[in-house]
């Protein structure tokens, strides 16, 4: 039960801390979107410049502060607030309040109960007194200075009572808010030392932090620390709702005015509904509280899909980061906070849409790994393939019904190329994966060696890597096109350059990279003999790989030892060394026509004794078996063990960790 109670108390904590920071959001993105005349003159727009820095500055301050001040902040802020609210009460009863009138109108102009002038009276002293000592309480003032300041809080009523003429009641009030201004500046003046050390401490903090963890971690901290997004979330949903109420009301009026008794067709409804979404991204905050709106969706759609289709990996869960990126950078780069209203909402609808086609990508990117290790795995269970499988269904035809809408309903252009292409490219990965899953599966079925299950599944992969390649210069060649003769931008032009850099370059070189390693392990696996047929009864082992009975063929390394074909293939891929004594897995040119030989003396098939009678045979074999080749496999042995205090040394140098100590090590000179 306690624990329950710390719970609920550190959450409460959390809603206050976030509501606290939101109003410094509203008041920046206010200061940035007003209007100011700079017609002015020169010291009138330089005093509107000021206090807009002043309100900029004021409100970041405040949005980065610690809980703790924080509190404190929002503590002195509404005692500060009671106390003006009262001053103004008393004035604005005394100056204008008849208190033996018949009837009060509100601010919605609604008539109050009439009321005698005693009970108004006594109303507003009950208002008074706990204004008064709400200000009191937060402000933390003494018992003796407290009364006095009910007291003087209360002052200015008693001159309705004892019915002091009005410029005296007008004098009594303005004494007692001088007072209370006084008391309260007094007050703040105490504070100026906390307010001091607490600057002090967060700059000395963050100097701190800034020296040893560097800039970044300073501002993701930073980032955590305030909870930002939880923050630009709660701005733009209050933000909307707001924006919602008011212009339902305004509806709701215009049409009742005009006669009109349904208030909410589809009509209005999609007008409302176009309104608050195109004023949900008028500015960059606004933006920024979207993306965050954003990231909530994908974020919680990625952890269905991974419970749904019983995935772990944590990379997964990455979504919720990717989206809100990716659709603030569109915003950037289409300029989406500058654009008209009826502008802005075509681009959005064009962003969304290819936001949703990266989301589908990156799904792909979930259930791809599940499909493989599912049919990898042999797992025959219908009920862990049928979840990946719709999904991977749904990737297939999601893409294809957008296009199709897509292409009814727009002319082409550079976006709607764009939107196709990363749908056909989804199609495509969604069929190259179904397809190695497919052959995974068959090999699985029948329980035997498929030696060329490896050839069946690079070929497939690589075809589609190539395909995917080609879409990306083709995209590549879309974009340059949009940025030279649609809208060009320098953010445009950054994406241009890192989707060169890795969709294009690097996914060549790797892709390239991976073909020449696979070459050349099947070129060494093809230079090693290959033990057939009835041979292989002679060598009664097993692959120590994969611990299966050699079928057909087994390659012999020059160490002597026996592996599938394939299974050693698969390891070179990793490294060039034996698995099994880690000596480098080749065949030298002045050996190409050594007999490796077993351990129990067996001579592999197509070996000849005769070389040895040849004129330097046997100086070639001991040439192969002598001191200088024996260092050379240890050079070459990655099991070697290297002796701690040597490897830090070498040359006589300073050991490495002490020159990386020395080398990292912050000066004592500041």
């Amino acid at each position: 039960m306690a624990s329950a109670n710390v719970r609920i108390g550190q959450q409460a904590l959390t809603v206050l801390d976030v509501a606290f920071r939101v109003p410094c959001i509203f008041i920046i993105d206010a200061i940035f979107n007003s209007y100011y005349d700079p017609g002015s003159g020169w010291a009138g727009t330089a005093g509107k410049i000021l206090i807009r820095v002043m309100g900029i500055v004021v409100s970041s301050v405040v949005l980065v502060l610690s809980q703790k001040a924080l509190f404190k902040f929002y503590t002195l802020f509404f005692a500060v607030l009671l106390g003006v609210v009262a001053v103004l009460i008393n004035y604005y009863a005394i100056s204008h309040i008849d208190f033996y009138s018949a009837y009060y109108k509100a601010a919605l102009g609604f008539r109050l109960v009439p009321r005698n002038g005693p009970t108004l009276w006594l109303g507003m002293a009950v208002v008074q007194l706990l204004f008064g000592m709400g200000y009191v309480v937060l402000l933390n003032i003494q018992s003796v200075f407290a009364a006095l300041v009910v007291l003087d809080v209360m002052i200015p009523l008693w001159g309705l009572i004892i019915e002091l003429p009005v410029d005296v009641r007008q004098l009594v009030a303005v004494a007692s808010g001088l007072a209370l201004a006084l008391n309260t500046a007094v007050c703040l003046a105490l504070k100026l030392k906390w307010f001091y050390y607490s600057c002090r401490y967060v700059y000395l903090l963050v100097r701190h932090m800034y020296r040893i963890y560097g800039l970044q971690l300073l501002v993701e901290d930073t980032w955590k620390r305030i909870r930002f997004p939880d923050v630009l979330r709660v701005f733009w949903l209050t933000r909307m709702t707001a924006q919602a109420i008011i212009l339902v009301y305004v509806v709701k009026v215009v049409r009742h005015e005009s006669g009109e008794h349904s208030y909410l067709t589809w009509d209005v409804f999609w007008d409302l509904f176009s309104n608050l979404i195109i004023s949900g991204c008028d500015s960059t905050l606004t933006v920024l509280g979207m993306s965050a709106v954003i990231s909530s969706i994908a974020h919680y759609l990625g952890l269905s899909i991974l419970a749904f289709i019983g995935s772990t990996e944590e990379e997964d869960k990455r979504l919720g980061f990717v989206a809100p990126v990716l659709f603030f950078i569109l915003a950037l780069q289409t300029g989406l906070s500058g654009l008209d209203p009826e502008e802005r909402l075509v681009r959005l609808s064009r962003n969304m849409c290819l936001l949703l086609t990266a989301i589908l990508h990156f799904i792909h990117g979930m259930t791809d790994p599940v499909l493989m290790s599912l049919s990898a795995s042999h797992v025959s269970s219908f009920r862990r393939h049928f979840p990946v499988l719709l999904v991977s269904l749904c990737l297939f035809v999601l893409p294809v019904v957008l296009s199709y809408t897509l292409w009814h309903r727009y002319a082409l252009n550079t976006w709607l190329f764009a939107v196709t292409a990363f749908c056909v490219e989804l199609c495509l990965k969604v069929v190259v994966s179904l397809t190695v899953y497919a052959l995974f599966m068959v090999d699985g079925y029948y329980n035997v060696l498929w030696e060329k299950l490896d050839d069946y599944v690079y070929c497939v992969r690589s075809t589609g890597n190539v395909i995917e390649f080609v879409f990306g210069v083709i995209m590549f060649g879309n974009g340059a096109y949009t940025m030279m003769f649609e809208a060009g931008s320098k953010i445009r032009a950054c994406m241009m350059c890192l989707h060169a850099y890795f969709n294009i370059y690097l996914q060549a070189k790797n892709g390239w990279k991976t073909f020449i390693n696979r070459r050349t392990a099947v070129k060494k696996i093809n230079s090693l003999p290959e033990v057939k047929g009835g041979q292989l009864r002679v060598i009664e082992d097993v692959c120590a790989i994969c611990y299966q009975e050699f079928a057909t063929s087994a390659r012999i390394t020059p160490c002597q030892h026996y592996f599938h074909a394939l299974c050693l293939r698969k390891w070179l891929y990793i490294q060039d060394t034996c698995p099994m004594c880690h000596q480098k897995v080749y065949i030298e040119e002045e050996a190409q026509d050594r007999v490796p030989f077993n351990n129990n003396g067996y001579v592999a098939p197509g070996g000849d004794l005769g070389q040895f009678a040849e004129p330097g045979g046997a100086e070639a074999a001991a040439a192969a078996g002598g001191p200088e080749n024996e260092n050379e496999l240890l050079e070459d042995n990655d099991s070697i063990e290297y002796d701690e205090d040597e490897w830090g040394t070498e040359n006589g140098e300073t050991p490495i960790e002490e020159d990386y100590i020395n080398d990292d090590t912050d000066s004592n000179g500041d």
